[in-house]
């Protein structure tokens, strides 16, 4: 019970990885707030944890909204009366030719993925800064900050931008005892894992494709206070595929 008693917030939380996050805290019994756009999924979540006797709360909340985030930080400090632990997941792509994205498409991933975690990690700190031990944020970055696909400029773009921010934010709160590390993915499988194909698998070094829980490990660790060395990082967990060279057989 790593966590017990400490106050978590996860973004993004009604399904895939946040889900995974959210669950992994309450397991090591952290007392959890999910905030997602999905109400009914998100409630739903948070409802699911409760039945198995966890402390878990759920609060609608659209990241792109200033207004928004403030709300979240203070009905969760309401409710609990503190604030320890933030992980920024929420976020979103779209995959379309830089000859035809939309100006305000590309406003609001930008909005939605890199905006947000200044916004909430700057409102969860003036929390933080008055516990003991201060606090930690988790961005959710992504492999795409060094490696592309045709067509995902705002995307990458976003991600690249969470890597950079997490590190200036980390320098920036240090005083106040906030730590800021950021993970970026690789393929992290949300949906049939039991449906992808051997190849999928075999062309990651690790040998399998991974999983939301790998993420929700990461979390752990990174927020874990004994880990308090740890700050201004980004773990890349992709099964080592950004380093490896991919040649035409």
């Amino acid at each position: 019970m790593r966590f017990n008693d400490h106050v978590v917030i996860v973004t993004g939380a009604s399904s895939g990885i946040g889900k995974e996050v959210a669950e992994a805290y309450t397991l090591q019994g952290a007392k959890v707030v999910l905030a997602d756009r999905d109400e009914e999924k998100g409630a739903a979540a948070a409802a699911a944890l409760r039945q198995e006797g966890y402390e878990a709360m759920f609060m609608s909340c659209d990241v792109r909204s200033e207004d928004a985030i403030s709300a979240l930080m203070e009905a969760t400090v309401n409710e609990y009366g503190r604030i320890d632990i933030l992980i920024n997941n929420a976020g979103y792509g779209i995959w379309k030719s830089p000859y035809e994205l939309l100006t305000e498409e590309w406003d609001d991933v930008m909005n939605t993925n890199v905006r947000s975690c200044f916004l909430g990690t700057r409102a969860a700190a003036k929390y933080m800064k008055k516990n003991k031990n201060g606090g930690s944020v988790v961005n959710m970055a992504s492999t795409r900050a060094w490696m592309s696909e045709p067509n995902s400029e705002a995307y990458a773009a976003s991600k690249g931008a969470i890597v950079a921010l997490s590190h200036a934010m980390a320098l920036s709160l240090s005083s106040d005892h906030i730590r800021v590390n950021s993970i970026s993915p690789g393929w992290i499988e949300t949906g049939e894992y039991d449906q992808l194909r051997p190849e999928d698998h075999s062309q990651h070094p690790s040998g399998r494709v991974g999983k939301p829980s790998d993420i929700a490990r990461a979390c752990l660790y990174l927020t874990d206070p004994e880990n308090d060395f740890v700050t201004a990082e980004n773990l890349v967990i992709d099964g080592g595929m950004t380093r490896k060279m991919i040649y035409e057989p």
